[in-house]
């Protein structure tokens, strides 16, 4: 029967990481525990050298093709069970008598899993190492490009891009903190048998599953049943979803800064590319959209891995389908918006000049909290200098004049101010803190600490 492609992430969305969720890639897996296991029992005695030499040499997708373990698959049902049936078939002599000795499935495939979610978290770091890269970029050529800073969706007071850039680029630094202790969580496996006393591994049980681990660089897990728990598993969804989300604040400010009343920042638009099938002025930020929307598909599958935690006895089946879906979901998903804005921050356009028309466009009114400090500093308690210039931002707002033509008005506040000394204070570009240090504070440490 012909393949037909139907899920995004085989085309619109793949990257490179999708090697990782194959199932080629998932046979070689299952192939590598398998030798390591008949290694193992070699060197305990288990087994004769003769027969782990043979079956570690044919453990490899050269021998076992994916074909013949489908083909096998389709008449037993049993996908981890066709794979050593077709491991068999390629062994000489009686080598294959020994495949998958004392095992359970999962003492395989969960081991295999370990190590394609262990490499698979190392993909993505690099991918976040790149944005990480481009936003220090962004937030050192931005340091003190002055705008206006927004809560609640309105103007509060003056802030910098180098802020902005500079607050995701400190986030992002947590999410790769969190993949190197998440990377140490999901790196254990399991030979341990049905149940996971190891009855079947007899009196060397425990130093089986060890050196079994070892060759396979991964860490033996003190005490399982059937499966490694799935605690480790729905941290890993968790954690792509975190960071999906991350990316997705990020865009979602690209397009609110976008909108044609601010005009302050742009996604990249090619010049031959198309807004719209109707509107041929529109320059849509389509990019910044998509991220918003795949990381709702992340989002919705961390449900998913909670419910997996949640099996019967000493295990069922109900994670398993579902997992099928979402390890592969989750992180080729993951990577491609990671792709999509490090390129759209790489091409960035920033229109200083509506920049500056928005930084004043409450004629001063984002300026009050700097006055009101003033005024306290001046001998006007707090409260009522922030009542007077409250209602000055009210009479500002609806009749359209600026913050220091009201208050060179007020008897109060020109008996404390000279028109020149309030020029000076509405001055936005004059109010933004310790913004500058905190900045080049952050790159110092994010260089450092990443050796950029």
């Amino acid at each position: 029967m012909d393949h037909k492609i139907i899920h995004p992430i085989e085309t619109r969305y793949r990257t490179e990481i999708a090697e990782l969720f194959t199932e080629e890639k998932k046979l070689e897996n299952w192939m590598k525990v398998e030798a390591a296991l008949a290694q193992t029992h070699a060197e305990l005695g288990n087994i004769p050298n003769e027969a782990a030499d043979e079956i570690s040499r044919k453990a490899n997708i050269n021998f076992v093709k994916l074909e013949r373990v489908k083909e096998i698959d389709c008449e037993i049902h049993h996908d981890l069970m066709a794979m050593v049936k077709g491991l068999a078939e390629q062994c000489e002599g009686n080598a294959g008598n020994y495949i998958h000795l004392g095992a359970t499935s999962y003492d395989v495939e969960d081991t295999a899993t370990a190590l394609q979610l262990r490499e698979a978290l190392k993909y993505i770091q690099n991918s976040l190492l790149e944005l990480l890269i481009i936003l220090l970029k962004l937030t050192r050529e931005r340091t003190e490009l002055i705008c206006i800073g927004r809560t609640h969706g309105q103007h509060a007071i003056p802030t910098t891009f180098g802020m902005r850039f500079g607050v995701w680029a400190y986030e992002i630094s947590r999410h790769l903190d969190r993949i190197l202790e998440v990377i140490k969580r999901i790196s254990y496996g399991k030979m341990s048998g049905a149940v996971g006393t190891m009855a079947s591994f007899g009196e060397k049980g425990i130093e089986l599953q060890k050196r079994v681990m070892n060759k396979l660089e991964l860490n033996p897990t003190i005490i399982a049943n059937q499966i490694i728990q799935r605690d480790r598993h729905a941290e890993v969804i968790l954690l792509t979803s975190m960071i999906g989300q991350t990316l997705a604040k990020i865009a979602r400010e690209n397009r609110v800064l976008q909108r044609n009343e601010i005009s302050e920042m742009f996604e990249p638009f090619k010049e031959d590319q198309v807004g719209s099938s109707t509107m041929p002025h529109k320059r849509n930020p389509h990019k910044s959209e998509r991220i918003c929307s795949l990381a709702r598909i992340l989002k919705s599958n961390v449900i998913v891995a909670l419910d997996n935690i949640v099996l019967e006895d000493e295990r069922d089946l109900t994670n398993s389908a579902s997992e099928r879906v979402i390890f592969a979901e989750n992180f080729i998903l993951l990577d491609y918006m990671i792709t999509q804005l490090t390129l759209n921050l790489k091409n960035i356009e920033l229109n200083e000049k509506n920049i500056e028309r928005n930084l004043n466009l409450t004629k001063g009114a984002c300026l009050t909290e700097k006055v009101m400090i003033e005024l306290v500093n001046r001998g006007i308690g707090r409260q009522e200098g922030h009542e007077i210039l409250r209602k000055a931002a009210i009479t500002s707002r609806n009749e359209n004049i600026f913050m220091k033509d009201i208050l060179n008005e007020n008897q109060l506040i020109s008996s404390k101010f000279s028109k020149e000394e309030l020029e000076e204070i509405f001055d936005p570009h004059k109010y933004i803190g310790k913004a500058t240090d905190q900045i080049k504070n952050l790159i110092k440490i994010l260089e450092n600490k990443y050796n950029l």
